[in-house]
């Protein structure tokens, strides 16, 4: 089961809040927060679309970029026996441990 949902294109990760009973939606990659609620997924489509739009007139009014920016850079901290196993695994696969990683990285993010 995957906990993401697409709504008009935009990417929402949800989650059940126990303690209110209702289901949470959190939008991905805004420069903000806007966050969800609502008791049926039905309902918490309606509901992101409302939060979403809420979200972008304001970025519209304060002048924010919505969408948060990505550089492609990112830093990992392993385990020395871990980083010296995933060279060894690079290596292994004629591949830059740079390469190895965001292969690996594609690869499990695709299967989400």
């Amino acid at each position: 089961m995957k906990n993401v949902i697409d709504i008009d294109g935009h990417k929402a990760v949800v989650s059940l809040d126990p303690e209110i009973g209702m289901i949470r939606g959190e939008f991905l990659g805004l420069s903000g927060g806007a966050d969800f609620y609502a008791r049926s997924v039905d309902d918490l489509i309606v509901e992101g679309r409302k939060s979403l739009k809420v979200f972008l007139e304001m970025c519209v009014e304060k002048g924010i970029p919505p969408f948060r920016e990505f550089s492609g850079r990112f830093n990992v901290r392993l385990a020395a026996e871990l980083h010296e196993a995933a060279v060894l695994a690079a290596a292994a696969e004629n591949k830059s441990l740079n390469e190895w990683v965001a292969d690996a990285i594609e690869a499990a993010a695709r299967a989400a």
